[in-house]
């Protein structure tokens, strides 16, 4: 295979991917309103209040515990640098500013790729290897509407929660630093960072927390209904839809903070 079949070949492969992402993104979207207990299926709803308490409340511990010792390493780092320009209460500035727009979201949608957006392909991929999927369709059974809209659902409601969690646990550790340092309570230190926030940062904090939840959920989704070759399959879909959701969660994180910065200020 010559070198250009093969950048060819790639290309139209990638293209095909994100076509059928935005495919079933469309799918699920349309199929969202049937998980609701009052006209659509009591069995979807129910399906989905299971998938938040899997996704929020167990995930809760381990997002607020990265985000605090993240907001933590920020201000250890960031002081060490503004201490030497006798500015060390800008420290406020950078720790809640960052973890709002950035670090809050960014850091809850790596843990809750690693916690669910495997868990979601590695389970469809099993259903698909034992043929349960296939078993769906023949009882006139939508696999989208079953399986991805409560996941979708859900993971709409608990990722913004999850979100703030994540900038409220890293903002207390920060107040850490500032008490131990500054000698300033943490009422002073909330307020201080409260006037630094405006509504912007977190508006878009909660744009981002959207947008990441719905690539995490599609591409995890999507892996699995991909798989291929049996067992085997199953895992090299986990550790696809991982990458993939990274990749695809930092690129969008790219464009949006681009955006919010050129025309959003």
């Amino acid at each position: 295979m010559t070198f250009f079949a093969s950048v060819g070949r790639s290309t139209i492969e990638k293209i095909a991917y994100v076509g059928g992402l935005g495919i079933q993104f469309w799918k699920g979207l349309r199929s969202s309103y049937r998980v609701n207990p009052i006209t659509g299926s009591r069995l979807r709803w129910r399906a989905t209040v299971e998938q938040m308490a899997v996704l929020g409340f167990g995930a809760m511990p381990v997002v607020c515990l990265i985000s605090g010792a993240t907001g933590l390493i920020m201000a250890f780092q960031g002081g060490a640098e503004l201490r030497q320009f006798g500015a060390l209460q800008f420290v406020i500035n950078l720790v809640g500013v960052s973890m709002t727009r950035e670090l809050g979201p960014l850091m809850t949608a790596i843990v809750v790729i690693g916690r669910s957006g495997s868990s979601f392909s590695a389970e469809i991929g099993t259903m698909v290897v034992t043929e349960e999927v296939d078993a769906l369709r023949s009882m006139a059974i939508d696999p989208i509407e079953f399986l991805l809209a409560p996941k979708y659902v859900a993971m709409m409601v608990m990722m913004p929660c999850l979100t703030i969690a994540a900038v409220t646990s890293g903002i207390l550790a920060g107040g850490l630093f500032t008490y131990f340092t500054l000698d300033m309570s943490l009422g002073v230190y909330l307020r201080a960072t409260l006037e630094v926030l405006v509504l912007r940062d977190i508006i878009s904090s909660m744009i981002k927390a959207i947008v990441f939840g719905t690539i995490i959920v599609h591409v995890g989704c999507f892996e699995g209904f991909q798989v291929a070759g049996g067992p085997v399959g199953v895992g090299r879909s986990a550790t696809a839809a991982v990458v993939k959701s990274i990749f695809l969660v930092v690129l969008a994180d790219l464009m949006a903070t681009a955006f919010f910065y050129l025309f959003w200020q």
